[in-house]
């Protein structure tokens, strides 16, 4: 196998990775509506800091309790997350079978921009409420989701060879 085929190779295991992994988000998502809105719901609301022990701290004054609100933000994410499926499963077709990384990197730019998008979205909403007291297991996953939107980034985007 050439070094060409082989990084093309890899970018295909990667772009298919990834439209895999944003598909699935979004699917969980939306077959599992209520507990996703219950799971956002909690961290908007801070109820984390109410459990045992209770830390008061003056950033609880953000929380939102508001079902509608947390319902908005899930479908927000969502949003981002269909978008960022649909355009990187275009790319993986640019990609893996017309064998096009000119035609691809767009589309695999557009749904890596929505995946860093939702990312953000939930990593900074995350911060806003005080999840890191609590949640440090998700701000960790969302670090990484984000560290792996970057980099996938580079591996698209830079002439290897």
């Amino acid at each position: 196998m050439s070094v060409t085929t082989s990084i093309w190779l890899f970018q295909v295991v990667i772009a298919i990775g990834l439209a895999n992994w944003l598909s699935i988000a979004a699917i969980n998502n939306l077959r599992a509506f209520r507990a996703s809105v219950w799971a956002v719901g909690n961290t908007m609301a801070m109820t984390p800091l109410s459990e045992e022990p209770r830390i008061d701290i003056p950033l609880q004054t953000r929380a939102i309790t508001s079902p509608a609100l947390h319902r908005l933000a899930l479908v927000v994410v969502i949003i981002l997350q269909i978008i960022a499926a649909v355009a990187c499963w275009m790319g993986c077709y640019q990609l893996a079978l017309a064998g096009n990384l000119h035609a691809a990197r767009p589309l695999l730019n557009l749904a890596l921009c929505s995946f860093a998008a939702f990312i953000f979205a939930m990593h900074l909403g995350g911060i806003w409420f005080a999840y890191w007291i609590r949640q440090g297991e998700l701000q960790l996953t969302h670090i990484s989701l984000l560290l792996w939107a970057l980099l996938a980034f580079f591996l698209f985007n830079i002439t290897w060879i």
